[in-house]
């Protein structure tokens, strides 16, 4: 680490620096995972979600470059290996299984969903134990991003078990339709 004067600590960098490295790993396996659900999905729904996971994957790309060069700034070195993010990421990956089109939404939801919850956790992190308020402002714009990326997912699949009317259906009619 390059040594700066901003106002940190090389050992306030540093932990900022781990935790940027940590939302870079899971950035690049979401991305992952997006774009191989972009080319994977099949069915009724294959057009508006291969239109939404474009979206996404390129804001995904759009914020993996921002976290990188955060890290720069701030002194430090981006991770840059396939080995490196899946050792820093909290996601997983799940090799040789193509889900069926919701089951995918539904895995990408909950991806969203951890991401958010680190990235809380990050924030309060660089603001009260890293005294590093900008780098704290950046991942809030990060999670209200994820935030509505994985909004617009779950209306995707909440919107399967509406009626023609936006309601959802009681006990008494699904069981009906059956």
């Amino acid at each position: 680490m390059r040594p700066l004067n901003i106002g940190l600590t090389d050992e306030q960098r540093t932990g900022v620096i781990n935790l940027l490295n940590r939302d870079l790993s899971d950035a690049y396996l979401l991305i992952i995972k997006t774009k191989k659900f972009h080319w994977d999905v099949v069915g009724p729904q294959f057009r508006s979600l291969h239109q939404i996971w474009e979206e996404q994957y390129q804001m995904l790309s759009d914020n993996i470059d921002s976290l990188a060069e955060r890290v720069r700034a701030l002194g430090g070195f981006p991770i840059g290996t396939a080995q490196g993010f899946l050792n820093n990421a909290s996601l997983k990956e799940e090799p040789d299984n193509i889900p069926l089109a919701t089951e995918m939404v539904a895995r990408l939801v909950n991806d969203h969903e951890q991401v958010i919850r680190n990235l809380r956790e990050h924030v309060d992190a660089c603001s009260e134990q890293f005294h590093d308020e900008g780098t704290a402002d950046f991942l809030t714009g990060l999670m209200e991003q994820h935030e509505e990326m994985a909004w617009m997912l779950r209306s995707f699949i909440e919107g399967e078990s509406l009626q023609a009317d936006g309601n959802q259906p009681t006990p008494q009619m699904a069981s009906a339709a059956r």
